[in-house]
Parts: structure tokens; C-alpha cells; sequence
């Protein structure tokens, strides 16, 4: 089975407990060190609980991302919808949020939580985020959590991301990197890819796909850097040696806030050369 139909099962998988009442915990003792504790009471205290409990994300994109009223919002793999709908808040009524997601199981969970929520500047998208169904130069930021490390194409989704953002548009993901060498096995196996781990990317090759995507002002901030009792619980139940993975996954993996900048085509500095001559030599008279 492909990775994509891995990943779009497991979140149906937990799409579907989270309707039926569940959590889709995936730690020890139901507590996950990647996708716990990430959100403030005081943001989701008025949120449907459920988007809650389907966020599988790794950090907090709309915490970060510092959103302004009015502008329009674009979130790559939404799940059950908890960025979207805070994204929503943020830039009021004046503003959009959507939420792009391959998953039907997700996006009809999604789609509950913004009824229960009450916001109509909101609109859920099906699609894959290697082909995001917007026009060009229609969004003013892009966020993801946790959900970019999934692609089997980052390049394609970083390309897209830029295509879609307007001029001056940001690009603002909670996303999960390594932080120096990892072994092999780690990334073949397909569990640990679809936990945010082995689709990690290296934290300078994640600089250098945004760069070649056409991004600047590109920063890549740590928030959680992961722990060997952390990888200890995530593993646990994989049918992997803990003890022997374990001591190759300190400090290796971290969450981070990444952020970047789609550039102004028009946009000069006094330091650029003239560019061309009609911008710096006095005009022709000639010329009509």
C-alpha cells in the first residue's frame, strides 16, 4: 500500500473515533509527546471538543503565525479542523479560512465542528496538498501542522504553497524535523512515517526546499525537541525494539516553527544595481 493510502486510513481511522466519542491517542497511556499539549485553554475553550481530539498536529501554527483581520488563511492537511477554526477567529468575518484535506472522514468531522462553532468564514476543501485546488496568488498565509512531513513530495507541496500565496504572503508551519543523522531503518519503516517521524526532514534540507520553491526569509525555530522517553512511549506497541531505537532518537527529532516569505516581484533595495536604462539615467526626449 502506498504511503498517501496509509496515511489517508489512519486518519479515517481517527476521524471515525473521534465520532463515535473516542481519542485517537497513539502514545502510552493515551498521551502522545508529539501531539499533546499544544493548544492553550484559553484559545479552545469555546471549540467543539472534538476538534480537540482529532488535532494530530505538532505544534501550534496559529499561535505563531501572527494572522491579521482580513486576511484569507490556507491550512494543508486540516483534519478535523482545530487551526481553521481558530485561523477563522483571528481574521473575523472580514477575513477566510480554509482548510484542505484528502481525508472524507476528516472533512465531514470538520465539517461538524464548524457548525458547533458557529463560523461562516470557513470553508473546507477536498483535495491533496501537492495539487491545492485555489487559484494563483489567492491566499495571504499558509499553515500546516504536522502534516507536510506526510508527503511523499514535499517539493511538489512547497511549490504549490508558494503558487497559491499572494505577493508578500507567509508561509507559517508547525512541522516536524531531524536534526542531524538518522538510521535508515527509522525512516523505511511506515508506522514511524505516518507518526510524524521517518517523513521528517532534515532541518537545512527543509531550508533548501523552501528556497528552491522560490521562499525567503526563511527561519526554522525548534518549539519541542524530543526526548529518549518520549521516543520510548511513541513506540510502544510497534513491534519495535524501544531499547535499541531509542538511544539513536535523542535530540534527533524536534517540532519547529517554520516560516518563510513568498518575495514582491517589485520589491528593490537601494543596494541592487540599476536595473535597466530607464530606471536610473534621466528619460529620452525623444521618446514618446
Amino acid at each position: 500500500m502506498a504511503i498517501k493510502d496509509q496515511v489517508r486510513d489512519r486518519y479515517a481511522q481517527a476521524a471515525r473515533h473521534v465520532a463515535t466519542g473516542g481519542t485517537p491517542c497513539c502514545g502510552a497511556n493515551g498521551h502522545d509527546p508529539i501531539t499533546s499539549d499544544l493548544y492553550d485553554k484559553s484559545q479552545t475553550g469555546t471549540l467543539p471538543q472534538e476538534a480537540l481530539k482529532a488535532s494530530l498536529g505538532c505544534g501550534n501554527p496559529t499561535a505563531l503565525a501572527e494572522l491579521r483581520p482580513g486576511e484569507t488563511v490556507l491550512d494543508l492537511g486540516s483534519g478535523g479542523g482545530i487551526d481553521v477554526l481558530l485561523s477563522a477567529r483571528r481574521v473575523g468575518p472580514q477575513g477566510k479560512a480554509y482548510g484542505l484535506d484528502m481525508t472524507d472522514e476528516m472533512l465531514d468531522l470538520a465539517g461538524q465542528n464548524q457548525r458547533k462553532a458557529g463560523l461562516e468564514n470557513v470553508e473546507f476543501l477536498k483535495g491533496e496538498i501537492e495539487s491545492v485546488p485555489l487559484p494563483d496568488n489567492s491566499v495571504d498565509v499558509v499553515i500546516s501542522n504536522c502534516v507536510i512531513n506526510l508527503s511523499a513530495d514535499k517539493n511538489r507541496v512547497l511549490r504549490e504553497a508558494f503558487r497559491v500565496l499572494r505577493e508578500g504572503g507567509r508561509f507559517a508551519v508547525s512541522d516536524v524535523i531531524v536534526r542531524g543523522s538518522v538510521p535508515a531503518g527509522i525512516r523505511k519503516n511506515v508506522e514511524l512515517w505516518i507518526g510524524c517521524i521517518a517523513g521528517a526532514l532534515e532541518e537545512s534540507e527543509y531550508h533548501a526546499k523552501l528556497a528552491a520553491a522560490g521562499f525567503e526569509q526563511i527561519e526554522i525555530e525548534p518549539t519541542r525537541i524530543y526526548k529518549i522517553e518520549d521516543a520510548r512511549q511513541f513506540l510502544a506497541g510497534k513491534n519495535i525494539d524501544v531499547e535499541a531505537i531509542a538511544p539513536q532518537v535523542e535530540d534527533k527529532f524536534a517540532s519547529a516553527f517554520i516560516r518563510a516569505r513568498k518575495p514582491i516581484a517589485d520589491q528593490r533595495t537601494a543596494s541592487q544595481p540599476c536595473c535597466g536604462p530607464d530606471c536610473c539615467a534621466p528619460a529620452d526626449p525623444r521618446r514618446t
